[in-house]
């Protein structure tokens, strides 16, 4: 028997399109029997947000960053040809017709794969998140961590 395969990505980026392609790795590494994480920090964060909005003792600032932010997989926009949020709605109802899965539901799959998911705490700091915001089976660690995860990582990606 072989050693364990490892995965790990880093996902920057908040784009639809850019996390979708994470996710869509990670699903079928996982389905490969790698153990994946995917450690979620700045814009990347925001698909780990929960839809619906938690009320949060936070301070203006915080406040500010919370409503500009997309709230959600959901919510994203695309890296090209957003068009003011007609782009997102338009790749969707394309999936939709191909039968491809949806975000929400890749990131599901990935939880029911025991896919690692991990919320930067730093980002989460910085950003004036709090743990409530994000959605529930998220860790919450530092980049030890995942330089940890990375260290004997067969595939390492930034996204």
């Amino acid at each position: 028997m072989g050693e364990q395969k490892k995965t790990t990505i880093i996902l920057f980026s908040g784009d639809y399109d850019k996390v979708m392609a994470a996710y869509i790795i990670a699903n079928g590494a996982a389905a490969y029997d790698h153990e994946v994480t995917i450690f979620h920090t700045f814009w990347g964060l925001n698909a780990l947000r929960k839809d619906e909005p938690i009320q949060a003792d936070k301070g203006f600032i915080e406040k500010m960053f919370a409503k500009m932010m997309p709230r959600g997989a959901n919510k994203l926009g695309l890296s090209k040809m957003n068009y003011a949020g007609f782009g997102p709605k338009m790749i969707k109802d394309v999936m939709k017709k191909h039968n491809a899965m949806p975000l929400p539901d890749l990131i599901d799959m990935a939880k029911e794969q025991d896919v690692k998911l991990v919320a930067c705490q730093m980002t989460v700091d910085l950003f004036g998140l709090t743990h409530e915001e994000i959605m529930e089976g998220v860790e919450f660690a530092g980049v030890a961590a995942y330089l940890a995860d990375a260290e004997d990582g067969n595939v390492n990606l930034f996204i």
